[in-house]
């Protein structure tokens, strides 16, 4: 990649949600941002997103349909750059609670479970990011971090050590992670305004670094 090039990102298209707002919002942040099945540009690009909405089962049955189960697997365990959002950050770990019996990707470990506590499923809101981890997710944020969330389940919290922020719905709840390489945000970045730009933006720059 040479200074005026910008990294391209590829965006998983397996046909789930509106993978159009996700495209966009990763192009308002500097990137040449394609909507991709193909596993030549998926190989070929500086960073991978994994976008998902609506429920586990679905969308795991739609990336192995699709053969962009392997493909995330891969870019994963590349080196490069690679983002899970919202649904697309639950599949990455091994199972969830909506769907017993149907393994995730397991690029992280651990599982996914319903919120607890006699809260409102999905939270469907504005939420404060409490950061757990310094991280480059969040750089350049000043706090209060806003960030906009729908959703009913969550990962485990685990030992904690790859938590990049929680949010507090009836108690803390992981709304970012991260393990070297891979990135995910359980909100939605590409509907969190400002904030939302900025960590695209940030995650389109350690793109361009890993090209450069």
């Amino acid at each position: 990649m040479t200074a005026n090039t910008k990294p391209l990102i590829a965006i998983l298209d397996y046909g789930i949600g509106n993978l159009h707002s996700a495209q966009k919002g990763f192009e308002h942040a500097g990137a040449d941002a394609r909507l991709t099945a193909d596993r030549g540009l998926i190989d070929d690009a500086d960073g991978v997103v994994l976008p998902g909405v609506g429920a586990f089962a679905p969308c795991m049955a739609a990336l192995g349909r699709t053969g962009l189960d392997a493909a995330a697997r891969d870019a994963a365990g590349s080196g490069r750059p690679f983002m899970g959002i919202c649904v697309g950050m639950q599949v990455l770990f091994a199972g969830s609670d909506e769907a017993p019996g149907i393994p995730g990707l397991g690029i992280l470990d651990r599982g996914v479970r319903w919120i607890p506590g006699p809260v409102k499923r999905p939270q469907m809101q504005w939420n404060i990011l409490d950061r757990r981890l310094d991280h480059p997710m969040l750089d350049g944020l000043d706090d209060p971090v806003w960030a906009y969330f729908v959703h009913s389940l969550a990962p485990e919290m685990g030992d904690g050590t790859d938590v990049v922020a929680t949010c507090d719905y009836g108690g803390p709840v992981v709304a970012a992670v991260a393990r070297g390489n891979v990135w995910a945000a359980q909100f939605h970045p590409e509907k969190s305004s400002r904030v939302g730009l900025r960590i695209l933006a940030n995650f389109v720059a350690a793109a361009g670094r890993r090209a450069g």
